[in-house]
């Protein structure tokens, strides 16, 4: 498939479609893909015609399983990771621009919606969840941090919702997604086909009036007593330690599950989205963020969990250093140096 039809973009009535046109790879987003995108709103956004921007996936499966993380491991092993650097500085700006669209931006997030698919749909003005949505940021277990103003959705979550789901990197459906601030709306998958036709005639609003409806119930809402207390703790080895002395066999999971994870990544994580919550907009979230993922491409973990998980598949990643106890403070602080002349900042362009 050509590089120029993995976005495919149309105008039906009053609505401007763009549906990700990869299905075989779950839609994994390219810098192709950013740049198109990015190309469709900037006209959007002066033609007339268009009043509602609607954002779909191709295929059954899912909007988008995220950023092509095999081309992020081949060039960070081929080329030091510039390439994937470029790729994050246009894909940090689009989802900026999302968040500031100034025409309603819908977002189906039907099936899997996971890493840089949350960023090109859950900064959106209208997002819509179905009974088949799988919303997560999975950085965490790939050796990574989460990325594309990740951490400022997650850290202005709930109590600590949002530290829970990027220490484990847990998938949520419909309704925790709406709890957890990631989505708006429940729409039943079947109807999709209706409420995307009505958007060529009618405004939002008006559409999700006749289409939208109460999500089955979540999980998360029952465990905030337990997320809340553990995840509350300052440090990685001491959130562990919460989980594990509660008692109930979903914290025990859950702490089997940050175990799992790189200890740097969860380290970092957890530092990010702490400095999130003091950071005011989204934008200064995305410039913290893009310094960490620039100084992950540098450090071992996040070209061996992209090995384990879709090279060898072998699901068993060797992380460096093994425990959290391993990974010092100054280990955390480098993520967050500054860049000099490679920041990524919209104070300066404007």
């Amino acid at each position: 498939m050509s590089e120029d039809r993995s976005v495919l973009v149309r105008i039906e009535g009053r609505a401007g479609h763009l549906t990700l046109n990869r299905p075989r790879a779950l839609n994994a987003l390219t810098h192709g893909m950013v740049l198109a995108m990015g190309r469709a709103l900037d006209a959007w956004e002066r033609d007339d015609r268009v009043a509602t921007v609607v954002v779909t996936g191709a295929g059954e499966r899912g909007l988008c399983a995220g950023g092509d993380i095999r081309a992020i491991h081949d060039d960070v092993r081929a080329g030091g990771g510039r390439a994937s650097a470029e790729f994050w500085r246009d894909e940090y700006r689009l989802n900026a621009r999302i968040a500031r669209y100034p025409k309603p931006y819908v977002a189906v997030m039907d099936g899997i919606v996971m890493g840089g698919g949350v960023g090109i749909s859950a900064h959106g003005g209208v997002r819509i969840a179905t009974e088949r949505s799988r919303i997560a940021m999975p950085e965490t277990g790939i050796g990574f941090v989460p990325d594309v103003g990740g951490t400022y959705l997650l850290s202005r979550a709930p109590g600590e919702l949002g530290t829970h789901l990027a220490l484990t990197a847990g998938a949520v459906g419909a309704a925790d997604a709406v709890l957890c601030g990631l989505a708006d709306h429940y729409v039943p998958a079947a109807r999709l086909p209706e409420l995307t036709a009505a958007l060529a005639v009618d405004p939002p609003h008006e559409v999700l009036a006749r289409y939208a409806g109460e999500a089955p119930a979540g999980e998360l809402a029952g465990q905030r007593g337990w997320i809340d207390h553990a995840y509350a703790a300052d440090t990685v080895e001491e959130i562990v330690a919460r989980l594990l002395d509660c008692g109930e066999p979903a914290a025990k999971e859950a702490a089997e599950s940050v175990l799992a994870k790189s200890p740097t990544s969860v380290k970092v994580t957890l530092a990010a989205l702490r400095r999130a919550r003091a950071l005011g907009s989204l934008e200064q979230v995305l410039e913290q963020e893009y310094r960490v993922s620039c100084a992950a491409l540098s450090a071992p973990d996040l070209v061996e969990g992209i090995r384990a998980q879709v090279v060898d598949k072998d699901r068993r990643p060797r992380w460096s250093p093994a425990a959290p106890a391993e990974v010092s403070e100054e280990d955390v602080a480098r993520f967050f140096a500054p860049l000099g002349a490679d920041e990524l900042s919209f104070r300066a362009s404007g």
